[in-house]
């Protein structure tokens, strides 16, 4: 008698199994289609928020890096029982003697004074403006200039002249500075002098209407008490500098002093923003979520509507494996499909809005990586299921239906 040699079990090739785990998606494109945009959704909600998180990061850094970080700031405090303590008139001198230190300019908020276009707009509107009395060499110190027309000088300081801040500008209504023009300043015209450009590093500048000291003094009754000192130190005597502030503004009460440096203050301002990305990541996820029940949805249809497909290669000799396998395979490639086309879509958001903000385009390795291992995960995990339950159907039970 002779022995029948037993059949090997054969994997499945690599080009069989691709060609096979695409046929439901070939066949079934507008079901499959739907089912990756959950995916592809939430992967691109995930990729815009961590690029848009690392662009904005290194555009304020760049920008930092760009006007210097050797700027530090003295501000009048509290006292003990809440009220404002005033600068001393001579401290923007005490503290141009402070070594390291290379030049010093001030300003001074002028109490009870409000600026208007015209002094026929109500008292209650003075959009957040306030007036402040401001030295000749402000701009160079917080790295800005003139938009439009020039800043205070000896002569203009003594007369009522004013500068705008950026903002202020536009508060006002100015877009463009014609000669001539004048706004109400605390019950009396003072004529405009120029518009600066955008203060970054003090963005109080922004939003105010600044004349001269002896104008202020004169014009709206300025008490001659700086609010705040702006200085700029060498870069290798910043801490030192920084140290010796508060002690030397105000000798016989530092702690009613406040000392910050503007450059660490944007930083803190960025990453508060990057705390935010929980949320956006939240609903991220939640996308992928629902993409996952897609996936699983449309997966376990093509296991019912394909039973004679799986008990005809059962019939000739696909095994339990192989069936398993090619579902398995199905429903990552489709996860892998939502999780390109939201890697693209990501990419292409974090690069449009990076340049309408004139930010580097900086999209983080784990940001894509991660979106391509979550529809990697979210295929696997979606797929198993109905890929056990079409390897569990016997030639039997799958042919019944043909």
């Amino acid at each position: 008698m002779t022995a029948i040699a037993p059949l090997n079990r054969r994997r499945l090739p690599l080009s069989d199994l691709t060609r096979l785990s695409t046929v439901g998606l070939r066949t079934r494109k507008l079901r499959a289609g739907l089912s990756a945009l959950g995916i592809a959704i939430g992967v691109a909600a995930i990729v815009a928020v961590l690029g848009l998180s690392a662009s904005s990061r290194a555009g304020v850094l760049a920008e930092i890096n760009r006007l210097g970080t050797n700027l530090l700031t003295v501000s009048n405090g509290q006292s003990l029982t809440g009220g404002t303590v005033d600068l001393p008139t001579i401290a923007p001198g005490m503290i141009s003697r402070i070594g390291g230190v290379q030049q010093v300019q001030s300003t001074g908020e002028v109490i009870g004074a409000n600026a208007y276009r015209t002094p026929y707009i109500p008292s209650v509107d003075t959009n957040g403006l306030t007036v402040q009395a401001a030295s000749l060499d402000l701009p160079p110190v917080l790295a800005t200039a003139v938009a439009q027309g020039h800043y205070l000088d000896a002569a203009t300081a003594r007369e009522p002249v004013a500068v705008l801040g950026a903002a202020a500008a536009q508060l006002l209504g100015f877009d463009r500075l014609y000669p001539g023009e004048r706004i109400w300043v605390g019950g009396q015209w003072f004529y405009l002098a120029g518009i600066l450009k955008p203060a970054v590093l003090a963005a109080d500048i922004d939003t105010s209407v600044l004349v001269g000291y002896p104008a202020a003094r004169k014009y709206l009754g300025f008490d001659g008490h700086p609010s705040t000192a702006y200085l700029r130190a060498d870069t290798d005597q910043v801490i030192a500098v920084d140290n010796l502030l508060a002690a030397t503004a105000n000798p016989e009460n530092p702690s009613e002093v406040n000392v910050s440096q503007p450059s660490d203050a944007l930083v803190a301002q960025a990453d508060a923003k990057s705390a935010l990305n929980g949320l956006f990541l939240g609903l991220g996820a939640v996308a992928l979520l629902v993409g996952a029940v897609g996936v699983a949805n449309i997966m376990i249809i093509s296991v019912h509507e394909r039973r004679s497909e799986i008990g005809l290669r059962r019939a000739l000799g696909a095994t339990r494996k192989h069936i398993r396998t090619q579902f398995l395979s199905e429903a990552i490639l489709l996860a892998l499909l939502g999780g390109a086309v939201g890697v693209a879509l990501g990419v292409a958001a974090t690069a449009v809005y990076a340049h309408v903000e004139h930010w580097a385009t900086i999209v983080p390795a784990e940001a894509w990586a991660g979106g391509i291992a979550a529809s990697l995960i979210i295929g696997a995990v979606a797929g198993l299921i109905p890929a056990l339950r079409a390897a569990r159907l016997s030639p039997t039970q799958a042919l019944w239906s043909v």
